[in-house]
């Protein structure tokens, strides 16, 4: 199995979020965006029998939403 060199979030970016800096809030959900859509990328069959794949945006949302929450309640 291959690791990939994943860089973190700066814990300073972590701080600016969790006050309520809304740039640095952006910076912590692209930093997941990634993540996100592959947590959310459903797969179907059509009648034809191809696969196909889709992104739940409902699902997508309430991840950041959850991620938003998450980061907005920090604390050190």
């Amino acid at each position: 199995m291959r690791k990939k060199n994943r860089s973190l979030v700066p814990f300073s970016t972590i701080i600016a979020a969790s006050a309520g800096n809304e740039e640095a809030l952006r910076a912590v959900v692209k930093h997941y965006e990634r993540y996100i859509i592959r947590l959310c990328t459903k797969y179907y069959v059509d009648k034809h029998g191809e696969e196909h794949r889709y992104i739940d945006e409902e699902l997508r949302q309430k991840l950041e939403i959850a991620l938003i929450v998450a980061t907005m309640k920090f604390e050190i």
